[in-house]
């Protein structure tokens, strides 16, 4: 992992995250987190949204999902990220909180993946999201749609922000460091944005892949667990 945070610019963690990989069946997430959501729930989202948010947002609205895994990212502060991937692999949720995991709700994003690319060499690294991408700069165009960076002040490229995650699915509990990078632009609807995140990670294998999600922001109302 070396040459992976030397080239991100992560050689040392920012204060306040935990970047430590060690995970072990030890240690537990929280069995329901914010919203009723945990792993084997289901997800039923509002049947009105897709008319809402029609020639608004490209995210597709999907119908009811199972969730297969949970994740927890402790941003510090009491401030927390849970994040649960689907059934369905094209979409999941990230759902942030304050005071505790399953705290005061501040923020719901439905993702869907965009694309998901293994990285096989530091030259590859450095062309899809290091020194040499667009990833980083103050504004990012996909399909024609503007995105205005939302980490980071530096009027030119900007580092990526390290998120260590902890995972769980029915057969294994595990880890995964992020470097990340989210863009956002408005939807014209009231406190609806559209999300473009960037992620590189590395799983407990060594395995490097960038990952890009395209979100839109929910309502805590717009989705029911059963």
């Amino acid at each position: 992992m070396g040459w992976f945070k030397q080239l991100l610019g992560l050689e040392a963690p920012n204060a306040g995250t935990n970047t430590d990989s060690k995970w072990t069946a030890n240690d537990n997430l929280p069995v329901t987190g914010p919203l009723g959501l945990a792993m084997g729930k289901g997800v039923m989202f509002d049947t009105t949204l897709k008319l809402l948010l029609d020639e608004k947002t490209a995210v597709t609205i999907p119908g009811s999902q199972q969730i297969w895994s949970a994740g927890t990212i402790e941003l510090g502060q009491s401030t927390w990220l849970s994040r649960y991937y689907m059934n369905d692999e094209d979409y999941w949720l990230q759902v942030h909180t304050t005071g505790d995991i399953a705290g005061q709700v501040e923020s719901v994003i439905l993702f869907n993946y965009l694309s998901y690319v293994t990285i096989n060499s530091e030259a590859e690294l450095r062309r899809l999201a290091g020194p040499q991408s667009l990833i980083g700069l103050p504004t990012y165009t996909l399909n024609g749609v503007e995105y205005t960076r939302e980490w980071g002040t530096e009027n030119g490229q900007t580092e990526l922000v390290p998120l260590s995650e902890h995972l769980k699915n029915p057969d294994e509990t595990y880890s995964i460091q992020h470097c990340s990078m989210l863009y956002a632009r408005e939807t014209g609807l009231t406190d609806r944005r559209e999300f473009l995140l960037f992620s590189v990670e590395e799983d407990a294998e060594g395995t490097i892949s960038l990952s890009t999600s395209l979100g839109i922001s929910l309502y805590t109302t717009d989705l029911n667990t059963f």
